[in-house]
């Protein structure tokens, strides 16, 4: 194949577009075309896989995973620092390559998410050194806790934070011992490739880590399904969850799942509505395409009048276009089939009875409007399904009973956010809520060292610090008896 079939150049970066499987560069018969939801061009055509490609990548990983598991874990610490220091040489590349093929804003790359990058690889390097648990005696035997390597492990990211998510699967995972093989998402797919020249560069063996590109299900089910897979690690829908699921029953490999959100933000009388005004538009922060945005606003009923004017009028001021440009506040949504989605839950919502108070409607290119519903009902659609869009609704409720039972009324439990200047009612309430997260007055703020995952369909199990170490590892407890031992020498 010539150069410029495999290759795409972005704002002057030159990226990949084949697999990467067993430390080299695989085409595939066919391709997909990646589109910029900045302004619609065409970025590359991008390696399209198959079961054929997923077979070579699971063993590639397998057969590197003995020398790998085998590497003392200072030595894997310091390739994870090394690709570290690749992600922050190649930051600013990073930054603008992502935001052109994802459309999140530059400014939050360049200054929060590609730090985050390197700092999931720090992190859990560092974490790995420190990673140990306290020998406990049992009737005079020696209980001692170690975490063993599970094996390969297939993990499939998702596109609206590509490399940080993806990293955040790939750095413990990594860390503990096994090889990887990376599946990102098709709308999505250039960063996850100049992953693969960073760990590359920073020494880490062949095979450990392997990338490849598909597009539907079509390489996901061959992956999922796959019987030399150890752990499965999965962000995106709950369909595809499901789905996923089901491909891994046979093999009772092991699953950990984040998926979707109908998360609530309560607002009580007693709030600074300054600040819980400003918790509200920040769910607006990647066009909405977050899976712990608080998309249900829910304020008590004595303040929703002022509140909703407040709001409104900071949302008014927020600046909605090419997110290159430092001064944009709200970039694209992903992809047209995306923008079309959200717009079919706004449209309906208002067929239904809703008031759109702000935007409900797309703007030129794939930009959708800010919105803010209000008039909704508990059992709709718009406010039981997650639209993964610039659109929140407001509800009203009347005291702490009805807060809870509102917020707790999906079948989702991510996250929720709590806005009130009274501790005891804090304490009471987020002791109610389910969620895998709850934040009290402030928003997405997380520390790796905590335990991160969903509840009900929102997910299944949890990740962060060494709860990432238990589920990528097999745990394993070895009872030693106290006597027995032959005298040697």
């Amino acid at each position: 194949m010539t150069r410029e079939s495999v290759a795409a150049v972005v704002a002057g970066v030159p990226v990949d577009t084949r697999h990467w499987i067993g430390g080299e560069r695989v085409a595939s018969g066919e391709t997909f075309t990646d589109i910029s939801p900045v302004d619609g061009s065409v970025l590359g055509e991008i390696a399209r896989g198959t079961a054929m490609e997923a077979a070579a990548a699971v063993a590639a990983a397998k057969a590197a995973f003995p020398g790998w598991a085998a590497t003392p874990r200072p030595e894997r610490a310091r390739i994870l620092h090394a690709i570290a220091e690749g992600v922050e040489k190649r930051l600013e590349e990073l930054a603008i390559v992502e935001t052109t093929d994802n459309g999140a804003l530059l400014r939050s790359h360049r200054r929060g998410v590609m730090p985050r990058v390197a700092h999931n690889f720090r992190f859990f390097a560092d974490w790995l050194l420190k990673l140990e648990h306290e020998d406990f005696e049992t009737r005079g035997h020696t209980n001692h806790v170690s975490w063993d390597p599970a094996g390969p492990c297939v993990l499939i990211t998702p596109w609206n934070a590509p490399l940080m998510l993806a990293t955040w699967k790939v750095a413990p995972a990594l860390a503990a011992g096994n090889t990887v093989v990376l599946k990102p998402a098709e709308w999505s797919p250039l960063t996850a490739s100049l992953l693969a020249d960073i760990a590359a560069e920073a020494g880490l063996p062949a095979g450990v880590l392997n990338v490849v590109q598909g597009y539907g299900s079509e390489i996901g089910d061959a992956l999922t399904s796959h019987p030399d897979v150890r752990r499965i690690s999965f962000t995106g829908s709950v369909a595809t969850a499901q789905r996923i699921a089901a491909s891994a029953a046979a093999n009772l490999t092991p699953l950990s799942l984040e998926l979707g959100g109908k998360s609530p933000l309560l607002v009580f009388a007693d709030a600074d509505l300054d600040l819980a005004v400003d918790l509200a538009v920040e769910q607006y922060d990647n066009a909405g395409q977050v899976c712990l945005a608080a998309t249900r606003i829910l304020v008590e009923e004595t303040i929703a009048e002022e509140f909703t004017r407040r709001f409104v009028d900071k949302v008014s001021q927020l600046k909605q276009g090419d997110p290159r440009d430092e001064a944009t506040d709200i970039g694209p949504t992903i992809h047209p089939r995306q923008l079309e989605k959200i717009d079919g839950f706004v449209q309906r919502a208002v067929e239904a009875g809703a008031r759109a108070v702000i935007g409900g409607h797309p703007k030129e290119g794939q930009y959708y409007a800010p919105t803010l519903l209000t008039g909704v009902v508990q059992s709709s659609e718009i406010v039981q399904e997650e639209v993964f869009g610039p659109v929140l609704t407001l509800q009203t409720f009347t005291g702490e009973e009805e807060a809870v039972r509102l917020a707790n009324d999906t079948r989702f439990g991510l996250a929720a956010t709590v806005a009130t200047s009274d501790r005891e009612r804090a304490q009471r309430i987020t002791a109610r809520l389910v969620a895998g997260t709850v934040w009290v007055n402030c928003f997405f703020v997380r520390d790796l060292k905590a335990p991160f995952g969903g509840s009900r369909h929102s997910g299944v199990g949890r990740e962060g610090g060494t709860w990432s170490f238990d589920f990528y590892c097999d745990v394993k407890n070895t009872v030693t008896a106290p006597n027995g031992w032959k005298h040697h020498g």
